[in-house]
């Protein structure tokens, strides 16, 4: 039977292995040789072994975690599938983030910092009618879309006008479990059925306007908080969205997102 086995240097070979990773993967529990010689140590595998080495080196090749790795060697087909399709959500939702970035360095690298202008001036009291979420800051934008439907549907289910644009309400912490609102001004007063009720108080505020796509709204808001601070004032939740040009009427390179919030002044020491 022995005869039968390879050395542990040329099982590396015939893997694409090296001899340190087929040592660790003995020592993880991923992938044991068949045989190991007390005596001297040396490590022997089977050929029939070398699918999964090979298996092992090729999902490794695509950084897929060992521990996902194992998982898959030892499951069914049926549940192999739904491991690896699992890790291929994650890579891709990772690939978006990465993509969001890089638009975002292109973008910095064209404009620098802050590359928007930012103005101080004072918004009237708003009442709007809205729905409510809660959610994570990787699933806002998911949620918001979920939010505008419920709003579009109440509103027309009511048969109430609204007067455009759309409104995005959020926390100045973006966290888990954070709560949000979409809303919209209505005619109907405060009174609409199925919906609640916010109202924007009037004061002063901060605000500058973001063309581009959502996904890149973090370097509107790093320069509207760094005039905030650079003018000595305190920002005051909830910081408000109005969505001047919104999905399905352009591109969204041409999306068009005022940003304001509301501000007062630090008092001196």
């Amino acid at each position: 039977m022995h005869d039968e086995l390879l050395a542990i240097g040329r099982f590396a070979r015939l893997c694409r292995l090296s001899v340190k990773q087929l040592r660790h993967y003995d020592e993880v529990g991923l992938l044991a040789p068949a045989w190991v010689d007390t005596g001297t140590g040396y490590r022997y595998y089977a050929p029939e072994q070398a699918r999964d080495a090979l298996t092992i080196a090729l999902l490794r090749d695509m950084d897929v975690p060992l521990a996902v790795i194992a998982e898959a060697l030892t499951a069914d087909a049926s549940f192999r599938a739904r491991v690896l399709r699992a890790e291929r959500d994650r890579l891709a939702e990772r690939i978006t983030r990465d993509q969001t970035r890089l638009g975002m360095l292109e973008r910095l690298a064209e404009g620098g910092l802050p590359g928007y202008e930012v103005s101080l001036g004072r918004e009237r009291e708003r009442r709007l009618a809205v729905v409510r979420a809660v959610c994570a800051p990787t699933t806002v934008g998911a949620t918001v879309g979920e939010c505008v439907g419920r709003l579009l549907a109440g509103l027309a289910t009511a048969g109430i006008a609204w007067e455009p644009p759309l409104w995005g309400l959020y926390p100045l912490d973006l966290e888990d479990g954070m709560h949000i609102a979409v809303g919209a001004e209505t005619t109907a007063g405060t009174n609409v059925p199925g919906l609640e009720v916010e109202v924007l108080r009037g004061g002063p505020v901060v605000e500058t306007v973001h063309i581009g796509p959502y996904a890149q709204l973090p370097l509107a808001y790093n320069a509207l908080f760094a005039a905030v601070h650079e003018r000595g004032l305190r920002p005051q939740a909830p910081v408000r969205e109005a969505y001047l040009v919104g999905p399905g009427e352009a591109t969204d390179e041409e999306l068009m997102t005022r940003l304001i919030l509301p501000v007062e002044e630090v008092a001196a020491a």
